[in-house]
């Protein structure tokens, strides 16, 4: 770390603090497993997991051996390649079942996240009679609300009538599990499917995801989760949960790079069900039998019936070398280092706030057990002008209007020095804009 130029008295007992914690971090290695951007001629501060996550050293080694077996063996690389083409999704499913919390069975590596949302709303959003409304959060990421909303109009509903949106009490930034619960309590018999996200992109909030599938369930709905923002990030039992399907990305906390296959899950309860509607594809064939060429689908169990097409084997490389660094690492173990890393850079903020006067409010939930790797903080006053000193000063966080900064220090790769220095940049932003 470099000399630090600051009047902020504070400043050295931050720094000092954050030496001893690295000094003693189990995951500290794992940092050296990534490539970090350069500012200057140094590391910057990267806390955009939660957008992009980093690129693992390993990718490029395994995204070269594929093109080394696609030159050396053109099409019989689906069988001949060190790690066959024709089954590349199944590469990812162990451990992407470990960091779900769900069996092997249960869970698929597959296409993007908006289309895996739909494929499965097309199974498990299913109105009937007067069972006919969805629940989304008011504030989902647009894209979710894009497919509710599309969902909807598939099965001639009135988005009006029959999209039901759940919105934090006034004057308030998270949703209540009480108020959630109570809400599909009221919509009872009315509602078909109960669509939330994992943990929230806008304010970090994770959501009481066990009580959600309950209060569904109870209702007589099904229960879903978009999990771009919480997969990799919090640690997951969907299985015990008993939630009945869940998307993902692969490209923020899973560090699979830009536009890199996505995920879903499928509860073991739907593993043999030809009676749910679903839109067919080859590669959801039975696989002893998808070379055969039949005219009739045969359902093949598991998530793995939801495919519709192969592996895109080059975007699923980097996914691999990152998810053995998850292997390696554990959920627990990563959990335990991002409630610390949140809590020191929570406890800074304040800190700073104190000694510049600023007005810093954090959307996230201080209590930790509600909120992932994600701080989503507004500086009331000081607008944009403070995100552009930060990012002149080698700070890569992400600008949410209208005036929200998100910052993921995420356990993987990230120090308790970067979050020191970052305070200290912070600081130094907001003496200097008085």
């Amino acid at each position: 770390m470099p000399p630090v130029t600051t009047n902020w008295p504070e400043a050295q007992a931050f720094l000092n603090e954050a030496r001893q914690l690295d000094a003693a971090d189990p995951l500290s290695k794992f940092r050296e497993r990534f490539h970090i951007p350069a500012h200057e001629g140094r590391d910057s501060l990267y806390f955009t997991g939660n957008s992009l996550g980093l690129q693992p050293k390993g990718a490029q080694d395994i995204i070269q051996g594929e093109l080394d077996d696609w030159r050396k063996y053109g099409v019989e690389g689906h069988f001949q390649s060190r790690r066959p083409w024709v089954n590349y999704h199944a590469f990812a499913t162990e451990d992407l079942a470990a960091i779900v919390g769900a069996k092997p069975q249960e869970v698929v590596a597959m296409n993007a996240l908006t289309v895996n949302l739909h494929l499965l709303l097309i199974s498990f959003f299913r109105p009937e009679g007067k069972r006919t409304r969805l629940m989304i959060e008011k504030g989902a990421f647009p894209s979710d609300r894009y497919a509710a909303l599309s969902q909807l109009r598939l099965h001639g509903l009135d988005p009006k009538e029959n999209l039901i949106e759940i919105a934090p009490r006034a004057g308030e930034h998270h949703l209540r599990q009480s108020d959630i619960e109570a809400r599909i309590a009221e919509e009872g018999d009315r509602l078909a499917c109960v669509m939330l996200c994992g943990v929230q992109y806008y304010t970090g909030q994770w959501m009481p995801m066990a009580a959600i599938t309950t209060a569904a369930h109870a209702a007589g709905a099904t229960c879903g989760f978009d999990l771009a923002h919480a997969v990799g990030n919090v640690p997951m039992e969907l299985h015990d949960w008993n939630v009945d399907f869940a998307c993902w990305c692969g490209y923020k906390y899973l560090n699979g790079g830009p536009g890199c296959t996505a995920g879903a899950f499928v509860h073991e309860r739907h593993a043999h069900r030809p009676d749910l509607p679903r839109l067919e594809g080859w590669w959801g064939h039975a696989e002893s039998r998808r070379f055969l060429m039949e005219p009739d689908f045969d359902l093949m169990p598991g998530a793995e019936g939801w495919q519709t097409s192969n592996a895109p084997v080059m975007n699923m490389a980097a996914l691999l070398a990152s998810l053995s660094e998850f292997k390696e690492a554990g959920m627990d173990t990563l959990r335990t280092k991002s409630l610390a890393l949140t809590d020191f850079l929570e406890k800074g903020i304040h800190a700073v706030a104190a000694s510049t006067g600023a007005h810093l409010e954090i959307l996230t939930p201080t209590d930790m057990a509600s909120r992932g790797c994600q701080l989503s903080v507004v500086a009331h006053g000081k607008g944009k002008s403070l995100f552009d000193h930060l990012t002149e000063n080698g700070v890569i966080v992400d600008w949410r209007e209208p005036a929200v900064i998100r910052m993921a220090p995420v356990p993987l790769y990230n120090r308790f020095s970067d979050v020191a220095e970052f305070l200290v940049i912070l600081e130094n932003g907001l003496r200097e804009s008085k």
